[in-house]
């Protein structure tokens, strides 16, 4: 409060972001550690740029500091001077629309300079289509690893489990041991995007696979299932490596995947694509890749060359040869009258 006006004190700048990330995201969101890395890295380049354009330390910003002029020239900055892309310039974006939301409310003083920067929109960009495997192609991949030896098994189980439980990377690599059920209805509990978990059945012969493997390694509840050498858990590059060994191999036997790039998220595209290939409904797929919006599993529909020439088959071809339309004397003129 201000002894003076009587007016209560905007909060200062650093008091606010720290507030931002301690309180609304960690403790009121509990949203993930990537999320929250992947904001505080947005925030070290916009308090760098705007101490150069301000020519003021961080901790003497305010927002009106941080207006539309200057958020768009952060934004231009980060597109020609870092070479970053639209996707990535519009994830900044999405970061500080999510701070000035939290500010909006802890100082209304600043809220013409809060609407004015939240009203910058995101920058449209092409979305290439999904690339995904045939069956062929899967199954070549997943025979690939050598698996008379130890990483070769490991290989092998990681690959089946990613095509049979449609998880991203960062999730495969976090699972442990009590997440996996074998007993009964053989299941895994994977923790997703947002702290989201949800249970994905498993095939007969992937929970036979990963039952040998994990009997091989012996290790405790909290253990990862898929460790490597040191017995931590695989870190994404090594995923990754360890998937460009086994495309290489698959590639001798199924010539097709020459062209192809494939990652660990395309085994994941493959697996929604061969299932919608399948008939399974798009909102059963939605709800087994932990979708939240049914726009986001549109994409495969959009992607699947095949099911488009079935529905343009169900469709009668026109005539060869289009008539062009010829009015009638009487037609022609009642619209002279006109």
């Amino acid at each position: 409060m201000d002894p003076m006006s009587g007016k209560t004190a905007s909060p200062a700048f650093p008091a606010l972001l720290q507030g931002f990330f301690c309180q609304r995201l960690i403790n009121q969101r509990n949203v993930s550690g990537q999320t929250v890395a992947s904001y505080r890295d947005t925030f070290r380049l916009l308090l760098r740029y705007a101490e150069q354009r301000t020519r003021k330390p961080p901790v003497a910003l305010t927002l009106a500091d941080l207006d539309a002029p200057l958020v768009l020239g952060f934004l231009d900055h980060l597109q020609k001077e870092r070479g970053n892309g639209a996707r990535t310039r519009n994830l900044r974006l999405v970061a500080l629309r999510s701070f000035l939301h939290y500010a909006s409310h802890l100082d209304p003083v600043a809220l013409p300079t809060i609407q004015r920067v939240l009203a910058i929109p995101m920058k449209r960009f092409d979305r290439p289509l999904l690339g995904f495997l045939s069956r062929e192609e899967m199954h070549a991949l997943l025979a690939a690893p050598d698996r008379t030896t130890w990483s070769g098994k490991r290989d092998h189980v990681l690959l089946t489990t990613l095509y049979n439980t449609w998880a991203r990377v960062s999730e495969a690599i976090g699972l442990r041991v009590v997440d996996v059920v074998l007993s009964g209805s053989p299941s895994v509990h994977i923790c997703g995007k947002g702290r989201k978990e949800r249970v994905t059945p498993l095939w007969p012969g992937t929970a036979k696979l990963l039952a040998h493997w994990m009997a091989l390694v012996k290790q405790n509840a909290d253990a990862p299932v898929f460790p490597n050498r040191a017995g931590l858990p695989l870190t994404r590059s090594g995923v990754e490596q360890r998937l460009r060994a086994a495309v290489a191999l698959a590639r001798q036997r199924c010539p097709s995947l020459q062209a192809r790039r494939v990652s660990p998220h395309t085994i994941r595209h493959t697996t929604a694509m061969h299932l919608l290939q399948s008939g399974v409904d798009l909102t059963v797929i939605a709800l087994w890749l932990g979708h939240e919006s049914p726009e986001t599993t549109h994409k495969y529909i959009e992607a699947d060359l095949s099911m488009k020439e079935r529905a343009l088959g169900a469709l009668q071809e026109p005539p060869g040869r289009n008539r062009r339309f010829r009015a009638g004397d009487r037609l022609l003129s009642f619209l002279d009258s006109l």
